[in-house]
């Protein structure tokens, strides 16, 4: 409320101003100010500043007011024309960044917040603004413009935060965790930040800070990348009973992956129990292959086949059926055989065996009354 008392008190001294230059209403145009009426705003100083004006408060004002208004395409011509008039004024470069980031031209923003850094070196918004532009990590100017703007004020959790994830990406780990315990100790209930230090912690082999960390955090509410970092931890302090109960919490919630699994499996045969150890070893492998494999490998083999090369085809369709029975690759080895090779025994076990598996009647039709006409056939010419 502070905030919005001050912008109507400053504005109400440009209305003043402007109203000592120009025959203005100030009463009218502070009551557009107010209600947020700010098109209405702009056209009324335009009307009696007149569009072609070079009056630089006058122009700041009418950008300001479209801006407002989110008529960005008129806001930035009028800034524009400021900017053109009187170089090298930060609020006028400001305004130009942040309305050509809004419609999307990223590279003229970028411009603009360059000229405002010539000017200003030590502007930690322009700096934060600038990292922000680039949205890969692998980005070095990201990287330069995240480590100027944490320089200026390393207490920033945004900045912080960004600039551990890219030191993690290039296993900058010692940076990574610095950067975020700095900003943490200026806000210890920021976490978001504690959250993200947990798996940098843990790769620093911090397992025990992990693990009073993360135990805090849980009781502040239920987060399936903690439980995962508290399990971690547990598991590399020896304590498996309580990282396999974290893993199965992850299980509970559907958020386990194979690399969980895995370390539940070696958290089982570290307690010699070797028969859920096979059990998690195999959810494991289950885990790590892709439920779209054998439809790859039918993929491959058509590839192969449609190039005639029918042996490398039988081998890739026969390799995708080694991880799933899939009805295609039974069909596409039928008719490999049937057509192809000329070996109607193995043919017809195929073509059979595409029938047993279940084909979807309503899709593959055409291809289940080819197979069962193709089966007697074949029976018919013994």
């Amino acid at each position: 409320m502070k905030k919005f008392a001050f912008t109507i008190t400053l504005l109400m001294f440009s209305i003043t101003a402007f109203s000592q230059q120009l025959a203005l209403d100030k009463d009218k145009l502070f009551d557009f100010y107010q209600n947020q009426r700010y098109a209405e705003a702009a056209e009324y100083l335009k009307e009696n500043y007149g569009k072609d004006t070079d009056d630089l408060k006058a122009l700041t004002q009418m950008g300001y007011c479209y801006s407002m208004a989110g008529n960005n395409l008129a806001a930035e011509q009028y800034y524009s024309k400021a900017n053109a008039i009187k170089p090298n004024n930060l609020p006028i470069l400001f305004n130009l960044a942040n309305i050509n980031s809004r419609r999307g031209n990223t590279e003229k923003a970028k411009q603009y917040y360059g000229e405002i850094v010539k000017l200003d070196s030590n502007n930690f918004i322009v700096y934060k603004l600038l990292a922000n532009m680039y949205l890969s990590n692998k980005d070095s100017l990201r990287r330069v413009y995240l480590v100027k703007a944490n320089k200026l004020v390393p207490t920033d959790g945004d900045v912080a935060a960004d600039l551990a994830e890219l030191y993690a990406i290039y296993q900058q780990n010692g940076k990574a965790y610095d950067v975020l315990d700095v900003a943490i100790k200026a806000d210890t209930e920021n976490y978001v930040l504690q959250k993200a230090k947990l798996p940098i912690a843990n790769q620093l082999k911090k397992y025990n800070e992990v693990i009073v960390a993360a135990e805090a955090l849980l009781k502040i509410g239920v987060d399936a990348a903690v439980i995962k970092d508290l399990a971690k931890a547990y598991y590399y302090t020896k304590k498996y009973d309580k990282a396999i109960y974290q893993f199965m919490l992850l299980e509970k919630m559907q958020m386990h992956n194979e690399n969980t699994l895995y370390f539940t499996t070696l958290s089982y045969r570290n307690l010699k129990n070797y028969k859920m150890a096979s059990i998690y070893a195999k959810r494991t492998i289950e885990e790590g292959i892709s439920p779209n494999i054998s439809n790859y490998y039918a993929l491959l083999g058509l590839a192969y086949e449609e190039n005639q090369q029918f042996s490398l085809a039988n081998a890739a369709y026969k390799k995708g059926l080694s991880f799933d029975s899939n009805p295609t690759l039974y069909y596409r080895l039928a008719i490999l055989y049937d057509t192809k090779l000329k070996q109607i025994k193995p043919a017809k076990n195929y073509y059979k065996l595409y029938l047993r598996s279940k084909p979807d009647v309503k899709i593959d039709e055409q291809e289940i009354k080819f197979a069962q006409a193709r089966v007697e056939q074949i029976d018919l010419t013994k």
